[in-house]
């Protein structure tokens, strides 16, 4: 999962793209890159590892000028922790400058990038992305929109792409809708990001997702034009988007982030009640609304029971075991004083693996709690994701694994209940058709990969 801004037709648009990249720091901490291109063509580009904070001083965004830039949070699913696999990636080609920006995971990279090298390209990273560039500087299209459409022939899985070749933008979007992508105006600037919280930030006005399918190039000028590809016939949106990536003050797929996880805490406590328990409680930040839905469905009070150091950032997309199992030791505090001798109900939106819910568990339990029920408010992930969320591996998925009461066993609660499939499908905005659920439910909606590992080149 990563994080992707655009824009194009204002004069500070590198520092517009910084702005939104904060905003978009929750999908994506390994790296972050800002390109800006001038309107000579001329290309300037900051890629980092680490945080938008820490990488961006004043000092070098003066060094990114012009009216169009691109900028990328990573969170790596395909490719290695490693400066050369930071976005926005950059070549140069016989045309001009190609610079791409992609969230999602393309399923059948491996076997393109064989196919390239066999015909003499040279990779500079181990990133799924880069075979587009490839396939882009090898394009006779003559429309920048053209040639990213013949480039995109063939390409399987999730993309959300930004691109640009010379000072053209171009925005795209796989046939299926995997990965969220809006577009907004600015004084007549034309803004593109993963979520509408980054359009918020900027003060753009959101104008519409771009279509499953479609591409949009924008010139500096404003000017615009569509190339709508053919769109799959059944949609999958990742669900997982409304559960726990996207911002609660963000919109999706046409729908308020916010309000989903609401429905959904609302569903879980239906599904999953805990009589007698005192009060309940979220694991913050990201299922605060699933708590907040699952306190108004059963009149239970909602107490602040874990606090959160915000200087820590997301456990589960680090990109090591080690990191994940340090930062949650770091990331949490229990308020004693609260949890004392009570029955309560901790409302989490996910169990990956079990680590981090083991550890909070344990940490609830040292602060006195009596009893401790554990809700969640999507149901057991079983199955790799294979479209942008970073679980290759069924062996590391605890419910894939262990039944519901084996893994209460194993975290250490009393009760475990999840919300059922139907359930999140029916709470989610839109639903409960056209989502992909494949993680939960094992139904991929494209031909899973013959050797999944090869997604981690790197």
């Amino acid at each position: 999962m990563c994080g992707i801004f655009g824009i194009s037709g204002h004069p500070e648009a590198a520092a517009m793209t910084h702005l939104g990249l904060y905003s978009l720091q929750h999908r994506g901490q390994e790296s972050a890159g800002i390109v800006s291109t001038n309107r000579a063509g001329e290309v300037h580009g900051i890629r980092a590892m680490g945080l938008v904070s820490d990488q961006f001083s004043p000092e070098r965004m003066l060094e990114l000028s012009g009216p169009v830039a691109l900028g990328h949070t990573r969170y790596s699913t395909a490719g290695s922790s490693t400066i050369e696999n930071a976005q926005p990636a950059m070549v140069r080609f016989k045309g001009g400058h190609i610079v791409l920006a992609h969230n999602g995971n393309l399923t059948n990279a491996p076997e393109i990038r064989g196919e390239l090298e066999d015909e003499g390209s040279i990779f500079s990273s181990t990133m799924d992305s880069e075979v587009i560039v490839h396939r882009l500087a090898k394009s006779k299209a003559l429309r920048p929109e053209e040639k990213l459409a013949e480039a995109l022939e063939g390409v399987e899985g999730a993309y959300s792409l930004l691109v640009m070749i010379g000072t053209t933008l171009v925005a795209a979007r796989d046939p299926y809708g995997w990965r969220p992508l809006v577009m907004g105006t600015i004084n007549g600037a034309v803004v593109f990001a993963s979520e509408t919280c980054a359009l918020d930030i900027t003060g753009a006005t959101v104008v519409r997702e771009i279509q499953p399918g479609e591409i949009v190039a924008v010139e500096p000028d404003g000017t615009s034009r569509t190339l709508q590809r053919k769109a799959a016939s059944n949609l999958h949106r990742c669900v997982f988007e409304y559960v726990y990536f996207a911002r609660p003050d963000s919109k999706v797929f046409g729908g308020s982030v916010d309000r989903a996880r609401r429905a959904l805490g609302r569903q879980l406590a239906k599904e999953h009640p805990a009589p007698g328990a005192d009060f309940v409680f979220s694991v913050p930040d990201s299922s605060n609304s699933a708590a907040l839905g699952f306190s108004e469905e059963s009149g239970m009070p909602l107490e602040l029971a874990l606090i959160r150091n915000h200087y820590v950032g997301r456990t589960f997309i680090q990109p090591t075991q080690s990191g994940r199992d340090a930062k949650v030791k770091v990331k949490y505090n229990a308020v004693r004083e609260i949890l004392e001798g009570k029955s309560v109900v901790m409302v989490d939106d996910s169990i990956v693996r079990g680590t981090t819910t083991r550890g909070l568990v344990a940490l609830v339990r040292a602060a006195g709690a009596r009893e401790v029920h554990m809700r969640v408010s999507s149901p057991p992930i079983t199955g790799p994701c294979y479209y942008g969320i970073d679980t290759p591996d069924k062996e590391q998925l605890i419910a894939a694994n262990n039944s519901v009461a084996e893994i209460a066993r194993k975290i250490g609660v009393d009760t475990l209940g999840y919300i059922s499939l139907d359930g999140m499908l029916q709470s989610v905005p839109n639903g409960p058709d056209g989502f992909c659920h494949a993680c939960f439910s094992g139904q991929y909606p494209t031909k899973p990969p013959t050797a999944p590992e090869k997604l981690r080149l790197g």
